[in-house]
Protein backbone atom coordinates (compact mmCIF):
# COMPACT_ATOMS: atom_id res chain seq x y z
CA UNK A 1 0.00 0.00 0.00
CA UNK A 2 2.81 2.22 0.84
CA UNK A 3 4.24 1.91 -2.77
CA UNK A 4 1.42 0.90 -5.18
CA UNK A 5 -1.34 2.67 -3.51
CA UNK A 6 -4.91 1.57 -2.60
CA UNK A 7 -4.80 -2.46 -2.78
CA UNK A 8 -8.65 -2.57 -4.64
CA UNK A 9 -9.22 -1.43 -7.87
CA UNK A 10 -12.73 -0.31 -10.40
CA UNK A 11 -14.18 -1.16 -13.23
CA UNK A 12 -16.11 2.25 -13.78
CA UNK A 13 -17.78 0.93 -16.67
CA UNK A 14 -19.70 -1.64 -15.58
CA UNK A 15 -22.73 -1.42 -12.84
CA UNK A 16 -22.39 -1.87 -9.64
CA UNK A 17 -24.82 -5.32 -8.09
CA UNK A 18 -26.01 -6.43 -4.79
CA UNK A 19 -26.23 -9.84 -3.80
CA UNK A 20 -29.09 -11.75 -1.75
CA UNK A 21 -28.53 -14.87 -0.65
CA UNK A 22 -31.17 -16.58 1.37
CA UNK A 23 -30.28 -17.54 4.61
CA UNK A 24 -31.77 -21.04 4.03
CA UNK A 25 -29.46 -21.65 1.12
CA UNK A 26 -26.57 -24.39 0.90
CA UNK A 27 -24.37 -23.62 -1.91
CA UNK A 28 -24.46 -19.57 -3.75
CA UNK A 29 -26.39 -20.98 -6.44
CA UNK A 30 -29.39 -19.43 -4.44
CA UNK A 31 -27.57 -16.24 -4.82
CA UNK A 32 -29.64 -13.11 -6.90
CA UNK A 33 -27.99 -10.13 -8.50
CA UNK A 34 -29.73 -6.80 -8.38
CA UNK A 35 -28.02 -4.02 -10.43
CA UNK A 36 -27.90 -0.55 -8.18
CA UNK A 37 -25.78 2.13 -10.73
CA UNK A 38 -24.12 4.83 -8.95
CA UNK A 39 -24.13 2.44 -5.73
CA UNK A 40 -20.50 1.81 -4.67
CA UNK A 41 -20.56 0.77 -0.88
CA UNK A 42 -17.17 -0.40 1.00
CA UNK A 43 -19.05 -1.46 4.28
CA UNK A 44 -22.37 -2.13 4.97
CA UNK A 45 -24.03 -0.47 8.25
CA UNK A 46 -26.55 -3.14 8.29
CA UNK A 47 -29.29 -4.77 6.60
CA UNK A 48 -32.64 -6.61 7.45
CA UNK A 49 -35.66 -7.93 5.83
CA UNK A 50 -39.47 -6.50 5.56
CA UNK A 51 -42.06 -9.19 5.15
CA UNK A 52 -41.19 -11.48 2.50
CA UNK A 53 -40.68 -9.36 -0.40
CA UNK A 54 -38.29 -6.40 0.55
CA UNK A 55 -34.38 -6.11 1.57
CA UNK A 56 -33.23 -3.00 3.34
CA UNK A 57 -29.47 -2.30 3.21
CA UNK A 58 -27.89 0.81 4.95
CA UNK A 59 -24.23 1.88 3.63
CA UNK A 60 -22.45 4.68 2.51
CA UNK A 61 -22.18 5.10 -0.71
CA UNK A 62 -18.61 6.35 -2.84
CA UNK A 63 -19.75 9.14 -4.48
CA UNK A 64 -16.88 9.15 -6.98
CA UNK A 65 -15.38 5.38 -7.20
CA UNK A 66 -12.36 7.09 -9.14
CA UNK A 67 -11.29 9.23 -6.21
CA UNK A 68 -11.64 6.04 -3.93
CA UNK A 69 -9.21 4.14 -5.98
CA UNK A 70 -6.59 6.88 -7.07
CA UNK A 71 -7.19 10.07 -4.85
CA UNK A 72 -8.64 8.37 -1.69
CA UNK A 73 -8.55 11.81 0.02
CA UNK A 74 -10.96 13.60 -2.05
CA UNK A 75 -13.26 10.68 -1.67
CA UNK A 76 -17.05 11.93 -0.63
CA UNK A 77 -19.56 9.35 1.16
CA UNK A 78 -23.31 9.23 1.24
CA UNK A 79 -25.32 7.64 3.70
CA UNK A 80 -28.04 5.58 2.09
CA UNK A 81 -30.81 3.67 2.36
CA UNK A 82 -31.30 0.91 -0.29
CA UNK A 83 -34.43 -0.79 -0.87
CA UNK A 84 -34.14 -4.23 -2.81
CA UNK A 85 -37.61 -5.72 -4.14
CA UNK A 86 -37.54 -9.50 -4.18
CA UNK A 87 -40.85 -9.91 -6.30
CA UNK A 88 -40.05 -7.67 -9.13
CA UNK A 89 -36.35 -7.32 -8.91
CA UNK A 90 -36.32 -3.12 -8.31
CA UNK A 91 -33.59 -1.48 -6.78
CA UNK A 92 -34.75 2.29 -4.70
CA UNK A 93 -32.38 4.25 -2.70
CA UNK A 94 -32.86 7.02 -0.08
CA UNK A 95 -30.46 9.50 1.15
CA UNK A 96 -30.17 9.43 4.86
CA UNK A 97 -27.31 12.22 5.04
CA UNK A 98 -25.19 13.84 2.18
CA UNK A 99 -22.55 14.39 4.98
CA UNK A 100 -19.34 12.53 4.32
CA UNK A 101 -19.75 9.58 6.77
CA UNK A 102 -17.66 6.48 6.68
CA UNK A 103 -17.11 3.39 9.01
CA UNK A 104 -19.92 3.49 11.11
CA UNK A 105 -21.64 1.07 13.65
CA UNK A 106 -24.62 -0.05 15.24
CA UNK A 107 -25.87 -1.61 18.17
CA UNK A 108 -24.33 -5.34 17.68
CA UNK A 109 -27.70 -7.03 18.97
CA UNK A 110 -29.65 -5.63 15.99
CA UNK A 111 -26.94 -6.95 13.55
CA UNK A 112 -29.61 -8.71 10.58
CA UNK A 113 -32.30 -6.82 11.73
CA UNK A 114 -34.56 -3.45 11.82
CA UNK A 115 -32.56 -0.76 13.72
CA UNK A 116 -32.86 3.18 14.41
CA UNK A 117 -29.35 3.84 15.05
CA UNK A 118 -26.27 4.34 13.25
CA UNK A 119 -23.28 6.04 14.44
CA UNK A 120 -20.71 7.66 11.83
CA UNK A 121 -17.59 8.80 11.63
CA UNK A 122 -17.13 12.64 10.01
CA UNK A 123 -14.56 12.15 7.01
CA UNK A 124 -12.18 15.33 7.45
CA UNK A 125 -10.35 13.85 4.96
CA UNK A 126 -10.79 9.65 4.36
CA UNK A 127 -9.49 7.69 6.49
CA UNK A 128 -9.28 10.68 9.13
CA UNK A 129 -12.53 11.31 11.52
CA UNK A 130 -13.25 14.62 12.94
CA UNK A 131 -15.75 13.17 14.58
CA UNK A 132 -19.19 11.03 14.82
CA UNK A 133 -22.73 11.52 14.47
CA UNK A 134 -25.57 9.60 15.43
CA UNK A 135 -28.17 8.88 12.67
CA UNK A 136 -32.20 8.49 13.33
CA UNK A 137 -32.82 5.74 10.29
CA UNK A 138 -36.36 6.45 11.18
CA UNK A 139 -36.35 9.85 11.17
CA UNK A 140 -33.63 10.26 8.42
CA UNK A 141 -31.74 13.10 10.53
CA UNK A 142 -28.77 13.81 12.49
CA UNK A 143 -30.15 13.65 16.23
CA UNK A 144 -26.36 14.10 17.87
CA UNK A 145 -22.90 15.05 17.18
CA UNK A 146 -19.51 15.03 18.72
CA UNK A 147 -16.52 16.79 16.79
CA UNK A 148 -13.02 15.63 18.66
CA UNK A 149 -11.35 19.40 17.78
CA UNK A 150 -8.74 21.12 15.99
CA UNK A 151 -5.92 18.62 14.86
CA UNK A 152 -7.83 16.12 16.70
CA UNK A 153 -9.20 12.98 14.59
CA UNK A 154 -10.45 9.40 15.28
CA UNK A 155 -11.29 6.29 13.37
CA UNK A 156 -14.44 3.85 13.30
CA UNK A 157 -16.77 5.17 16.36
CA UNK A 158 -18.03 1.69 18.14
CA UNK A 159 -21.12 1.65 19.76
CA UNK A 160 -21.11 -0.65 22.63
CA UNK A 161 -24.12 -1.42 24.90
CA UNK A 162 -24.95 -0.99 28.71
CA UNK A 163 -25.02 -4.42 30.35
CA UNK A 164 -28.76 -5.28 30.92
CA UNK A 165 -29.76 -2.46 28.35
CA UNK A 166 -33.02 -1.98 27.22
CA UNK A 167 -33.34 0.38 24.50
CA UNK A 168 -31.41 0.32 21.80
CA UNK A 169 -29.20 3.59 22.02
CA UNK A 170 -28.61 2.87 25.55
CA UNK A 171 -24.63 2.56 26.05
CA UNK A 172 -21.74 3.92 25.11
CA UNK A 173 -19.55 5.23 21.43
CA UNK A 174 -15.91 4.10 21.67
CA UNK A 175 -13.10 5.69 19.90
CA UNK A 176 -9.44 5.92 19.62
CA UNK A 177 -8.46 9.79 18.86
CA UNK A 178 -5.40 11.16 18.07
CA UNK A 179 -4.22 14.91 18.27
CA UNK A 180 -1.67 15.46 15.40
CA UNK A 181 -0.98 19.08 17.32
CA UNK A 182 0.52 17.68 20.58
CA UNK A 183 1.11 14.25 19.25
CA UNK A 184 -1.03 12.75 22.53
CA UNK A 185 -3.44 9.59 21.54
CA UNK A 186 -6.44 9.00 23.87
CA UNK A 187 -8.82 6.43 24.15
CA UNK A 188 -12.59 7.91 24.37
CA UNK A 189 -15.86 6.79 25.92
CA UNK A 190 -19.14 8.97 25.10
CA UNK A 191 -22.41 8.78 26.00
CA UNK A 192 -24.44 7.08 23.14
CA UNK A 193 -28.01 8.82 24.56
CA UNK A 194 -26.78 12.19 25.57
CA UNK A 195 -27.71 14.89 22.71
CA UNK A 196 -23.66 16.13 22.25
CA UNK A 197 -22.10 12.61 22.72
CA UNK A 198 -20.72 13.60 26.03
CA UNK A 199 -17.62 12.55 27.01
CA UNK A 200 -17.20 10.33 30.15
CA UNK A 201 -13.70 9.27 30.23
CA UNK A 202 -11.07 9.51 28.46
CA UNK A 203 -7.67 7.04 28.47
CA UNK A 204 -4.47 8.53 27.98
CA UNK A 205 -2.35 5.66 25.43
CA UNK A 206 1.28 5.24 25.13
CA UNK A 207 1.18 5.45 21.33
CA UNK A 208 -1.42 6.02 18.48
CA UNK A 209 -3.76 4.08 16.46
CA UNK A 210 -3.13 3.96 12.89
CA UNK A 211 -6.47 5.79 11.03
CA UNK A 212 -8.91 3.50 9.70
CA UNK A 213 -8.34 0.18 11.81
CA UNK A 214 -11.58 -1.61 12.00
CA UNK A 215 -12.29 -2.12 16.13
CA UNK A 216 -14.14 -5.20 18.22
CA UNK A 217 -15.58 -4.51 21.77
CA UNK A 218 -15.31 -7.96 23.56
CA UNK A 219 -16.19 -8.28 26.60
CA UNK A 220 -14.26 -9.51 29.86
CA UNK A 221 -16.60 -12.78 30.20
CA UNK A 222 -16.63 -13.55 26.54
CA UNK A 223 -12.93 -13.28 26.68
CA UNK A 224 -13.07 -15.93 29.84
CA UNK A 225 -14.77 -18.14 28.26
CA UNK A 226 -12.57 -18.57 25.17
CA UNK A 227 -9.44 -19.15 27.22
Amino acid sequence: MMFKGMPVSAEIDKVPRIGVLPRSASTDSKIRWFEAPGFNAMHAINAWEEGDEEIILVAPNAISIENLVHNIEKVHFSLEKVRINLRNSSVTRTTLSQKNLELGSINPSYVGKRNRYAYMGIGEMIPKMSGVVKIDLELVCEVSRRLYGAGCFGGEPLFVAKDGASEEDDGYIVSYVHDEKSGASRFVVMDAKSQTLDVVATVKLPRRVPYGFHGLFVKDGDIREIY
